[in-house]
């Protein structure tokens, strides 16, 4: 893992989870695969093995940078802006 400026650049504590689930996969009738929370706004999205990659596609709709697995017992995150785990 790595440090990446935009870790300093998170919100203290991490936002809470706005739902359970990937809320674009449901509207659409996809089964979400991963989940991904953005750790600027609390978003959860489904992950790029996903059909519709929607936890990325909030990065490039959002510039929200970072994000963490949502899955249970995982902790890591990812930057986009960087491509690497931090």
């Amino acid at each position: 893992m790595s440090e990446c400026p935009h870790i300093a650049e998170l919100p203290r504590p991490e936002p809470a989870p706005h739902s359970d689930t990937c809320r674009e996969c449901l509207t659409s009738g996809s089964n979400p695969v991963q989940l991904r929370m953005c750790l600027v706004c609390g978003e959860i999205g489904c992950c790029d093995s996903s059909p519709y990659q929607h936890a990325t596609q909030h990065f490039k709709d959002t510039g929200h940078a970072v994000m963490r697995s949502f899955e249970p017992g995982e902790s890591w995150r990812w930057c986009y802006v960087d491509g690497s785990i931090v």
